[in-house]
């Protein structure tokens, strides 16, 4: 034992000696000619980048403890042992504006260049709750994404898509078991039982407070809603993910990537947490809780991030909360490059933006992928943009061959002390939240708030200041009119919004009030009291009630939310 320790003393010590000898020698030598080029690298994180990584920034790193095997415990490697050698990761682009029957056939434009899974997004009245002819709605209808009153516009949504094989996420958070049980309602109308259909909803309303501010109702009966959604889904639709924990709202409102990736665990660690003090087995609804990141413009700092939340998560569930089925450790993700990175100016630059961060995501082992048009700075997608956006994919799986090795960036240097750098941050600030009384009481205070306007507030001054170069922004600027070319313009129908209105009318017409009168009061006894509010959602949907209806319900039980003030 004593040779051993002496003989790694020795190679530490010459380990030593040889980085000294390079750091004297030949990058003396090269910094006196040139000299570098800013006076300091960090990520965009502002995690500090050393001038090399050799063996001794990963010596405190073991490979079975650490990094292990794709596909095995703590999968750093990857969800998935033959990652995408099996499967390629889902093609997943958004799709959501002005009626259902608009984007339907948005829909089937996508599938029929190449998507293999749709995402939808819902415009700002659904998001919030409310009818389209609701007074404070109106001036929004169809802009931002697609209405959706009632289980009528849910089946022209979906009307000759196959829900059992392509597979469907949904946008939506407040509302979200609502549309859930209208996705459940048009399968069954299909012919499909609740085991065949696949999907996801977001429902994360945690962080709808911290960052994307589309909420409605306190933080606590919220919480208890998705935990409603949950249990259901796990008894109705296995193959569904009632919840996709989201990081992206999180970055994109300004948040580090150790910020990201915390506040998303602590999220996700939440929901869990709720549903095991409900009575239910961990490894009853763990399984199909889904996850979904930023993939931002720092290209390896992306890659640490994801391989560090799946460490983290298999910590959290088999250490923390005793799961013991290890689909229950292992954190599936849903990745989409930058909003945020994507400018104005130059809009043509905002394609590499979106294929540099597309490889990260690829090479941190996303299962599914949203990849932005480059006029999305100023639109909703136009469908030049988004097959473009497609074919960015496409070419990363078919002709790039970051997809054919497992995983290829384990063991490097850098990436892996970066990743284990990223994740003692996020461990940090996860005490940090621990130590304010968890996540729902973090948000409540603004603690999480504050936390992602501070570090939004100090990039912005490093943009501004020139310190961080943003081409075409600050750097490389061009005299532009600042308009789109003709092929790329998008404008929703202006007449969009009164034929959902009168959709909305002629359902309410010919339906059977009585029926919805009946399910309403049944939402309303199952939200006053403990039993779970999704059964009289499904009954509410199946009568045509509306959305705006059952949000009423629950805003009459619960209140609506009022934010703290942060600064």
């Amino acid at each position: 034992m004593a040779d051993a320790t002496r003989a790694q003393t020795s190679a530490e010590t010459a380990a030593k000696d040889s980085r000294q000898r390079w750091q004297d020698g030949p990058l003396a030598e090269s910094l006196s000619r040139f000299p570098h080029r800013k006076e300091a690298f960090r990520t965009i994180s502002g995690i500090p980048i050393g001038d090399l990584y050799t063996p001794d920034d990963i010596a405190d790193i073991e490979f079975e403890r650490d990094i292990g095997y794709p596909g095995d415990y703590p999968f750093t490697r990857g969800v998935h042992a033959s990652m995408y050698r099996g499967r390629l990761w889902t093609i997943r682009q958004v799709a959501g504006f002005g009626t259902a029957e608009d984007t339907n056939r948005r829909y089937k434009y996508l599938l029929a260049h190449g998507e293999t899974g749709l995402s939808t997004d819902f415009d700002l009245p659904t998001l919030l709750g409310r009818d389209s002819d609701h007074p404070f709605a109106r001036a929004e209808v169809g802009k931002i994404g697609v209405a959706i009153d009632t289980l009528r516009d849910a089946e022209l949504l979906w009307e000759g898509i196959s829900l059992d094989q392509v597979s469907t996420s949904m946008t939506i958070t407040a509302p979200a078991s609502v549309l859930i049980a209208m996705y459940e309602a048009v399968a069954h109308q299909h012919g499909l039982g609740g085991e065949q259909v696949m999907g996801t909803a977001q429902n994360d309303i945690l962080k709808e407070y911290t960052a994307q501010n589309e909420y409605i109702f306190p933080p606590e009966p919220a919480v208890q809603l998705v935990v409603d959604t949950m249990e259901y889904c796990a008894r109705t639709m296995p193959r569904f993910n009632p919840v996709s924990v989201s990081g992206y709202h999180i970055r994109e409102a300004g948040a580090t990537a150790a910020q990201e990736l915390a506040f998303t665990l602590a999220a996700g660690f939440t929901y869990a947490h709720k549903a095991v003090e409900r009575g239910l087995d961990i490894d009853f609804v763990a399984p199909r809780l889904s996850f979904f990141f930023d993939l931002h413009i720092d290209f390896f700092e992306e890659i640490a991030k994801l391989r560090a939340a799946r460490r983290m998560w298999a910590h959290l569930m088999r250490e923390k909360l005793g799961a013991r089925d290890p689909h229950s450790w292992t954190l599936r993700t849903h990745c989409q490059t930058a909003g945020v990175s994507l400018t104005a100016q130059q809009i043509e630059n905002n394609i590499v933006r979106t294929a540099v961060e597309a490889m990260a995501g690829v090479l941190g082992g996303t299962q599914s992928m949203h990849t932005n048009s480059m006029d999305e700075a100023y639109q909703i997608p136009s469908e030049k943009a988004i097959k473009i956006a497609v074919r960015t994919q496409q070419i990363l799986a078919a002709e790039s061959g970051i997809a054919d090795v497992v995983d290829p960036l384990a063991g490097s240097y850098y990436v892996e002390t970066l990743t284990k750098r990223v994740e003692e941050e996020a461990w940090d600030i996860l005490k940090q939240i621990e130590d304010v009384g968890g996540m729902i009481r973090a948000v409540e205070t603004g603690f999480i708030q504050q936390q992602i306007a501070d570090s939004s507030y100090t990039f912005q001054r490093q943009v501004e200041s020139g310190e961080r170069t943003i081409v075409g922004v600050n750097e490389y600027m061009e005299d532009e009119a600042g308009e789109l070319s003709p092929d790329l313009f998008f404008q929703v129908d202006p007449e969009a919004a009164e034929r959902q209105i009168a959709r909305l009318n002629q359902v309410r017409a010919e339906r059977d009030n009585r029926a919805v009168t009946r399910a309403l009061s049944g939402l309303r006894q199952a939200a006053l009291g403990k039993t779970n509010t999704m059964p009289h959602i499904a009954e509410a949907v199946r009568a045509y009630a509306s959305i705006g209806e059952i949000c009423d319900v629950f805003r009459e039980v619960f209140g609506e939310y009022r934010p703290p003030i942060v600064y």
